[in-house]
Order: C-alpha cells, then sequence, then structure tokens
C-alpha cells in the first residue's frame, strides 16, 4: 500500500510543480491588481501542498520522525519569508519571493533525500536550511540599503579593488578543490569569494559604463573587466570565469549598442578557450569527459556519464522520492543536483524548474527595462545574465549539452556561499523593484501637479470621450436605429 501511494504522489507532486509554473507566466498577462493577487495566493497555497506531499512521500517510505521535523522547520521559514517580505516592503515583487521559496523547497526536499543516508543523516539538510536563514537576513537587509544609498554609482573603482583583491587571495592562497582554487575553509564552512565578487563586478561595470561609454573608458573597463577573468582562468575556476566574461560582453553590449564589441569580444574569448585547453590539464580532462562520457567512464568521464544514466532512468515522470539512486551520482548535492532531481521526480518536474528560473529572469528584465536610472538599469541587466547564465551552466553541463563547469543551481544546490550570494543578488533586484515602484508614484505626482496647474486648458481626459461613444451612449444608437428600421 506504501509504494502505491509513495508511485501516486510523484504524479501529484509533478501536477503541483506544473500548476505552480503555468501561474508564474499566467500572471503577466493579468492587467489588474485583484487578479494578480488571486495567481499570487493560488501560488502560495501549491508551495505548501507541494512541501506536504513531498516530505509525507519521504516519510512513508523511511518512517523517520527527523523528516517530518525538517518539513516543518522548511514550512515555518517559507512563511515567514512571504510575510516578512511583504510586511516589511509593501511594493516588494511577490512573483520573486514565491519563485524563490519554490525552488528553495525543491533545493530541500532533494538534499534531505540525499542525506539520509549520510553518515550523519539529514546534517546536511539541516545546515542548508541554517544558510536559508542566513541567506534570508542579508535578503531583508538589502533592500533598504539599495533604497537609502544613493552614491553607490560613484564606487566605481572601490569595487574593482574589493573583488580583484579577493579572487587574487584565492588564486595565491587557497587550497586545490577538484583540480581548481575556489575558497577557504574558516570554522568547517567552505566560503568562495567569488560568489559574492561576481556581484561586485557587476556594480563595477554598471558604475564604469554609467560615467562614460567614450573609447578610453571602454578600454579601461576591458582591462580591468579582463584582470577578473584572468585571476579565475589561473584558478582554474572556469565556471566563474565564463560568467564574468559573458556578463560583461552582454553589459557592454547594452550600454554602447555597438555589434563590433560584442564581436571583437566573442572573437577574444575563443582564442581565450583555445589557449586554455592547451595549457591548463583540468581543461582538458573535462572537455575530454564532455566528448566521451562513457568511452572514460573509469576516469574522468565517470560523474558525467552517471549523471546520464540518472536522467534515461527518471524518464518523463521520475521513479519516485527514495525508490531512484541519486546517490550513486557524484557531488550530487551540489554540482549535480539537477540530475538527482531529474532521476525520481521526473523531466516534466525539471523542465518546470528551467521555466521558474526563466520567470525569475523575465521579471529581472522587465526592472532593467522600466527603471528609469541607468545605472540600475545596467545592474538590473548584469545580474539576471549573471543568475540566468548560471542555471544553463549547471543545467547544461549535467546534460551533457557543454562541459561540465562544476556551477551549483541557484537555491536549489547545497552550498552556504551560493545560498547568501544568491539571496544577495534577490535582495538587490527587490531593492530596484521598490525604486521602480517609488519612481512611477512620483511621476503620477508630477502628473497630478501639472494637470492642476493647466486648468485653462482643455484636459486630456475631456477629450478622451470624442475616440469613441461612452459606455451609456449605446443604448440610445440602438434605440434610434429601431426608429429608423419602423418609419420605412
Amino acid at each position: 500500500m506504501v509504494n502505491i501511494i509513495i508511485q501516486l504522489s510523484k504524479y501529484i507532486i509533478i501536477v503541483l510543480m506544473a500548476a505552480y509554473t503555468f501561474s508564474c507566466f499566467s500572471i503577466f498577462t493579468r492587467n489588474y491588481e485583484d487578479e494578480e493577487k488571486r495567481v499570487l495566493i493560488r501560488q502560495d497555497v501549491l508551495l505548501f501542498l507541494l512541501q506536504i506531499a513531498a516530505f509525507g512521500t519521504m516519510y512513508l517510505a523511511t518512517e523517520d520522525m527527523r523528516i517530518l521535523f525538517l518539513y516543518m522547520a522548511l514550512a515555518v521559514v517559507s512563511l515567514a519569508i512571504i510575510l516578512l517580505y511583504n510586511l516589511i516592503y509593501p511594493n516588494v515583487s511577490r512573483l520573486v519571493i514565491n519563485n524563490m521559496c519554490m525552488l528553495i523547497t525543491v533545493g530541500m526536499v532533494m538534499i534531505t533525500r540525499l542525506s539520509a543516508d549520510n553518515g550523519s543523516p539529514y546534517g546536511t539538510a539541516i545546515r542548508q536550511l541554517i544558510f536559508v536563514v542566513l541567506g534570508i537576513t542579508f535578503g531583508l537587509i538589502v533592500p533598504v540599503l539599495i533604497r537609502k544609498l544613493t552614491f553607490l554609482d560613484s564606487w566605481t573603482y572601490i569595487y574593482a579593488a574589493v573583488g580583484g583583491a579577493a579572487l587574487l587571495a584565492v588564486a595565491l592562497f587557497a587550497p586545490k578543490s577538484g583540480g581548481a582554487n575556489l575558497g577557504f575553509e574558516i570554522a568547517g564552512l567552505n566560503i568562495q569569494p567569488s560568489e559574492f565578487v561576481k556581484i561586485l563586478f557587476v556594480f563595477y561595470v554598471a558604475a564604469s559604463l554609467n560615467k562614460s561609454k567614450e573609447f578610453k573608458n571602454i578600454v579601461v573597463t576591458t582591462a580591468v573587466a579582463a584582470a577578473h577573468v584572468l585571476i579565475l582562468v589561473l584558478s582554474t575556476d572556469l565556471g566563474a570565469a565564463l560568467i564574468f566574461f559573458v556578463v560583461y560582453l552582454v553589459m557592454l553590449y547594452v550600454a554602447t549598442r555597438q555589434p563590433l564589441y560584442a564581436v571583437a569580444g566573442l572573437g577574444a574569448g575563443v582564442l581565450a578557450a583555445v589557449a586554455g585547453y592547451h595549457l591548463f590539464s583540468h581543461i582538458k580532462v573535462r572537455v575530454e569527459a564532455w566528448q566521451d562520457p562513457i568511452g572514460t567512464y573509469s576516469g574522468s568521464g565517470y560523474q558525467v556519464a552517471q549523471s546520464l544514466f540518472a536522467i534515461g532512468t527518471g524518464s518523463w515522470f521520475g521513479t519516485g522520492l527514495f525508490q531512484g539512486q541519486p546517490d550513486t551520482i557524484p557531488v550530487a548535492e551540489t554540482d549535480f543536483i539537477f540530475s538527482a532531481i531529474t532521476e525520481e521526480m521526473g523531466v516534466i518536474f525539471s523542465l518546470c524548474i528551467i521555466l521558474i528560473c526563466v520567470s525569475c529572469y523575465v521579471m529581472f528584465l522587465n526592472i532593467a527595462m522600466e527603471i528609469h536610472n541607468t545605472f540600475y538599469k545596467y545592474v538590473a541587466l548584469g545580474l539576471g545574465t549573471c543568475y540566468i547564465f548560471q542555471v544553463f551552466l549547471q543545467i547544461g553541463g549535467v546534460t551533457k549539452f557543454i562541459p561540465s563547469t562544476g556551477m551549483t543551481l541557484p537555491f536549489v544546490s547545497y552550498g552556504g556561499s551560493s545560498m547568501l550570494s544568491t539571496m544577495i543578488m534577490f535582495g538587490i533586484i527587490q531593492g530596484l523593484y521598490i525604486l521602480r515602484e517609488d519612481e512611477e508614484e512620483k511621476l503620477k505626482k508630477e502628473r497630478k501637479a501639472a494637470d492642476g496647474l493647466g486648468r485653462t486648458a482643455p484636459r486630456k481626459t475631456r477629450k478622451t470621450p470624442k475616440s469613441g461613444p461612452k459606455f451609456e451612449e449605446v443604448p440610445k444608437q440602438r434605440t434610434r436605429k429601431k426608429q429608423r428600421t419602423h418609419s420605412k
């Protein structure tokens, strides 16, 4: 009986996830606030139902009470995130909050399942929940700072100096981990500075391009950006190097609208990739594993091959929670968590995760297009590109679309640095969303003031009836038509 419930639950989880994903995009078609609120409330209901279904299934499969305690803790944290953001910031983007909670929920479900058989059962899941709470603390503070600190666009070279120094310290002093210098271990926690430096990098590029778009300043900005990328390449942190490179290229093209810069940047990127392949053995190993993971199964291709086996085993609907073998995938909780999710929850569920990430990116671009401050416009664009490209690198690597770069899936993968940096990033976006709302309120007041001063001139509102009949005039027109036909 338990096995039947577990098998049925996977379809329930997929339906809940699909309904939530559909609402992420249907909300963009709503024209009224009441309709948007109903969709957002429906999302909250689907979120908590999915938590109940997933953790209830895992409890039935294991009969371990600790899973229920983790569920209650996650439910309390999710509810606190939703309520605190809405109480402290009434003008916040609730769609971004709901998506953030859903991605955290998906990550917690899979990390709980993967950590069940560890030496310290569920220890990883508990630490991840602690990282979520710490991240939310920062995420609630950041919007205030974005709104109050009006001089952030003047710290151009401070961003570059602090970020460059942090990356250089990692390249020189950090121990090797998986063939790369990634970060330091402090009090048992691995701190990866590149996760935070990418935010400083976006602020540097935005401030520099906002100050001047002359050729001389672009050369200086490009040189500083290239220095960041070069340090990451020397550290063999290829995923972060790619993110920095693509973010700068996108921001430069949007700011200058010069296709020549984009073409030159892509050419330089191709040359750098070829040079890196011949200079670093670590890159050669990754490329060989990508080209033929089955042929190199006993060596470098083991991770990618196991990832592909897991995705193939899961198929469209997955094997069900605790019914697969995702723990056979190396580093499944971090680099290959997408494969673990696909094996037990199915390809449909995984596609929904991708679409939720895309809806977050759409909101980032929406803010970038509508906000009037040019500096913050570039910041929103840069952070959005940084987020979606990291998602692409992670999912592309585990599905053999591109060589694996060892990137985490934001909010889903286990990791303190990744969770904290992504929370800060989303906090900045919420701050920019609030600034955009403030700009709209200011424009409305200015329009009302201008409308009040120009009373001698005919108002625009008085001209609108001429464009078409009012609703009240329609019945009169119909009665006239009837009288004419009767006279004939």
